[in-house]
């Protein structure tokens, strides 16, 4: 039995086949249709941005075979209705064009505007119609052809003028995670943070923000010594150290020996098993914010009651509000910050 009925939801519960009453996000298929809700917006796509974890995921199942990756993601678009990675149960975002404003729209998109989604692709309504021909299956960013749908409680933002769209693109996907760093480091007075994955795109952004919203010292952790040079050439971090972050106590030492441990720690990479060391580089009192969609909360929880650690622990739902505008700022008042993301969307 469809849930689908005339009367639609802000929420997008309209657009929900299955059969028990679940969100979108949480749905194992959306409604696809052209046609429009009162309350809804349809855009015509141009790119999307496969999340980091999703991404990596589908690229080490299928050994890096860009065409099977391409494939897979046309799969699972044209099963679930919508962009969600069935193992990381992640997604992504995504640009373009809108082409119909319902009348009950409260987005105040107008026909023609050029925007990016700011919700995930595991609740946006989607439809790829040319068959992914222009992706070669080795990138976050797929060009595509299609439509999308958007809810009365959507999110989207007009793309900037000043900026090339994949870099916008790449930015307001992780806009998040700056804008809630942001919030965080202003809770303390001049707090040492740490950011692990600071040389990726969110953590480079959180390390920024950091450092704005008044950090006494920014600590950028990286797996690698290739990665370390790259930010310490930035030079957008006080300190940086490597660790493999799913070693729990080289996290912890790589952090106490660049002036830890932590008041506030930003996990920002994307494979599992950075739960205990993330714990463990932060002091007592302190915050962590885990902003990886590869996090499992349950172990993040637990370990932090087993070691008996006194610290908040943050989901980085991805919207804060104004975190669109704060995050392209930050990359447009930081030009080591602007040539890290132009490298990254240039590989």
């Amino acid at each position: 039995m469809s849930l689908v009925t005339q009367q639609s939801d802000p929420t997008g519960l309209h657009r929900v086949v299955d059969d028990r009453p679940v969100l979108p996000q949480a749905a194992e298929r959306l409604d696809t249709r052209r046609e429009l809700w009162p309350d809804e917006v349809r855009v015509r796509v141009e790119r999307l941005n496969l999340d980091a974890a999703s991404f990596r995921q589908l690229e080490q199942e299928h050994g890096g075979d860009g065409a099977a990756v391409r494939d897979a993601v046309l799969g699972i678009v044209a099963a679930r209705g919508k962009m969600q990675n069935p193992v990381t149960g992640s997604g992504g975002m995504l640009i373009g064009t809108v082409e119909e404003v319902g009348p009950a729209s409260p987005l105040g998109l107008v026909p023609g505007q050029r925007i990016a989604t700011l919700v995930s692709l595991t609740l946006t309504p989607l439809l790829i119609t040319d068959g992914l021909a222009r992706w070669d299956g080795r990138s976050e960013q797929v060009p595509c052809d299609g439509h999308a749908v958007l809810f009365g409680r959507s999110i989207a933002a007009p793309l900037p003028e000043d900026l090339p769209d994949a870099l916008s693109l790449a930015v307001m996907d992780v806009c998040g995670a700056p804008a809630l760093t942001e919030r965080v480091v202003r809770g303390y007075d001049r707090p040492t943070v740490a950011v692990v994955g600071g040389a990726g795109k969110s953590g480079s952004l959180s390390l920024v923000a950091a450092r704005a919203a008044g950090a006494g010292r920014t600590i950028g952790v990286v797996p690698t010594r290739a990665e370390a040079e790259v930010l310490t050439r930035a030079g957008i971090a006080d300190a940086v150290a490597v660790a493999d972050a799913r070693d729990p106590v080289a996290l912890r030492a790589a952090v106490g020996e660049a002036g830890g441990p932590a008041d506030v720690t930003v996990v920002c990479v994307d494979v599992p098993g950075c739960e205990g060391g993330a714990v463990l580089a932060t002091r007592d009192g302190g915050t962590v914010v885990f902003f990886s969609m590869a996090t499992s909360f349950s172990a993040a929880a637990l370990g932090a009651e087993g070691l008996a650690a006194d610290v908040t622990m943050l989901v980085g739902n991805g919207y804060v509000p104004g975190h669109a505008e704060l995050a392209l700022d930050l990359l447009r008042r930081t030009p080591a910050l602007r040539a890290l993301f132009e490298q990254r969307v240039g590989g």
